[in-house]
């Protein structure tokens, strides 16, 4: 038979499994770089560029296309490491309070 107050409970537990979850994952940080290491970004758990370092031989107002697609790539790099490293964070975090449902992907919940 359903027991309703079990679920309550579990749904509680769950919520605050998540909110904990997300504040780890707002701490996390994950760099990406591109043209052999030459510009580097670093991005926070919630996606944020918080630090972009770029070799000055890159800075020649002739490369500055070159630079700009140097840039890009290393911050879709960082924002994908970030993006696997939340996941899995969020899947520890909250391992043992639901069961484990095919398909369901926690890393969706706003992260």
């Amino acid at each position: 038979m359903f027991d309703m107050m079990k679920m309550m409970g579990k749904l509680g537990e769950m919520k605050q499994k998540m909110a904990e979850a997300q504040e780890k994952v707002a701490q996390l940080k994950a760099s990406g770089e591109s043209g052999a290491g030459m510009v580097k970004a670093t991005v926070t758990g919630q996606k944020k560029l918080v630090a972009l370092e770029i070799d000055p031989s890159l800075l020649n107002p002739a490369d500055a296309t070159m630079l700009k697609d140097l840039i890009i790539a290393a911050v879709n790099a960082a924002q994908a490491e970030v993006e696997v490293l939340a996941k899995e964070e969020m899947k520890k975090s909250t391992e043992g309070v639901l069961p484990n449902i095919p398909g369901l992907d926690l890393g969706a919940l706003g992260l």
